[in-house]
């Protein structure tokens, strides 16, 4: 299913959200640079004090505009984050958030590290079998983007025979992989394949549409998007898969949180550009 790149706004199909919580604190990945989380909001109200829970949620926060380290305030921010934060304080969930570079996040929810993550994680089979998945809250296939400079390449079909960049263990990673006689360079994290870009140490990125979207607002002059969005994809919040009642208190926040139309608020604020 194929979407324009001018309508990427029509594409969010907004649907999820995720915590919130009293005095949540940030919590260090080794080799990973720490942040602290968003400001402390009202105590849960949804639930009796008593069923109020806390959890460690996992988040790459190198995803702009979905979760990054704010440079002043050195707070985690973005869509995720205030979705998140949302449902917290509808579902009874205290919050811990836990900054870990993707991999590893993945790898962390499978064994139960972390109680859940959200970091535009895209819902596959092959993650559904070791992972319990949210509703789905934002469809996001994958876009390529290359300089602007670039008027060879117009779609992915244009890739063939060149160097193409994407983070280590995403959808991304896996679309590049899919294409014939393509030189595919992973990275740790997906801001250094599109500051490689920018400097022509690549051909192109490709990335989850709304990410690389973030990316194209900060530097238009740089880097544009070319084709169309290319996968069908959307984005959960992950949960160990022990804990399914965590699965049922985000979904039936995420449903509130829909109905209200706080979903079209954060698309605003963190999507539309402005």
């Amino acid at each position: 299913m194929k979407n324009k790149v001018m309508s990427v706004l029509g594409v969010l199909v907004v649907l999820a959200m995720v915590l919130s919580a009293c005095a949540p604190k940030a919590v260090e990945t080794p080799g990973y640079p720490a942040a602290q989380p968003t400001a402390a909001v009202a105590a849960p109200t949804a639930y009796p004090v008593a069923e109020v829970i806390t959890i460690r949620v996992a988040t790459d926060a190198t995803w702009p505009p979905f979760e990054i380290v704010d440079e002043t305030t050195k707070e985690i921010v973005g869509y995720d984050i205030d979705l998140f934060n949302a449902i917290g304080e509808i579902a009874g969930l205290k919050i811990e958030f836990v900054n870990s570079p993707f991999d590893s996040l993945l790898s962390g929810i499978a064994t139960c590290q972390f109680d859940a993550a959200i970091s535009a994680i895209t819902i596959t089979e092959d993650r559904a079998k070791e992972m319990l998945f949210s509703d789905p809250y934002i469809n996001a296939g994958q876009i390529v983007v290359v300089k602007t400079s670039n008027t060879v390449v117009k779609s992915k079909d244009d890739l063939v025979g060149l160097e193409v960049g994407a983070q280590l263990g995403t959808t991304g990673e896996i679309e590049a992989k899919a294409i014939a006689n393509t030189t595919v360079k992973p990275y740790d994290t997906v801001d250094l394949a599109f500051l490689d870009l920018q400097n022509g140490q690549i051909d192109a990125v490709i990335a989850d549409y709304p990410t690389a979207f973030g990316f194209i607002l900060k530097s238009p002059d740089k880097i544009k998007a070319v084709g169309d969005v290319f996968t069908d994809e959307s984005y959960g919040i992950a949960v160990c898969k022990t804990k399914p009642e965590i699965v049922t208190r985000i979904n039936a926040a995420l449903k509130q949180l829909v109905e209200e139309g706080k979903l079209v608020e954060l698309e605003a604020k963190w999507l539309s550009g402005q």
